[in-house]
């Protein structure tokens, strides 16, 4: 099988925030509406991540729907470094506080909804959420930027190769570029940066 088939499927991208002790944040791209009556959402999340704990917990959320005016650094805060480690709002105001206390991502992003978790399904190393709709809004008529779009025009490209070879092979994650270095890639290996697994990854000779 081909691997590269799942990245055919057309789905966006989404800061979602949580608030517990502290408010936090991470990328996902699993947002989608399941319902109109009642308005409901569903979204999956790693359970590594300390955003999958939170709503978990509160059952609280909000998700910032991600617009072809984001770049890298966007998904550079939220998605490449963990909220048990940093405090991802020290610094950053491109945000404002929604009504159920979460907060919105308002640069490189063109709408928002807020909600309640009404149910989960345990995916294994996911959790799905299935969510009522509280609030909701558009904040720009930037269209929403799809996977294939972040991959064409927000992530960065890799160098160049040049024409010296070094005779390193390195596994890059085709998600955000990490570099596992080594001959061969384990199987079960997990990017420590961005979750995604081993066959989202590339050998690459350098």
């Amino acid at each position: 099988m081909d691997a590269k088939t799942m990245f055919k499927l057309s789905y966006g991208l989404f800061v979602l925030t949580a608030k517990d002790e502290k408010h936090n944040g991470c990328i996902t791209n699993t947002a989608i509406q399941v319902t109109s009556e009642p308005n409901r959402i569903s979204f999956a999340v790693n359970k590594s991540n300390y955003t999958h704990d939170q709503v978990k917990k509160t059952g609280i959320f909000t998700i910032s729907v991600i617009s072809e005016a984001a770049d890298f650094e966007l998904f550079k805060h939220f998605g490449f470094q963990s909220g048990r480690d940093v405090d991802k709002f020290d610094g950053f105001t491109d945000y404002k506080e929604a009504a159920n206390g979460t907060r919105i991502i308002t640069k490189g992003t063109n709408a928002f909804i807020s909600g309640k978790v009404i149910q989960t399904v345990d995916l294994g190393t996911h959790t799905l959420f299935i969510a009522d709709v509280t609030d909701m809004e558009v904040l720009s008529d930037t269209p929403s930027a799809t996977y294939t779009y972040y991959q064409s025009n927000i992530k960065p490209k890799p160098a160049p190769k040049t024409e010296e070879k070094t005779g390193k092979v390195v596994w890059r994650c085709k998600i955000c570029g990490y570099e596992y270095e080594g001959e061969e890639l384990p199987a079960d290996f997990v990017c420590p940066i961005c979750k995604h697994p081993a066959s989202d990854f590339e050998r690459v000779e350098l």
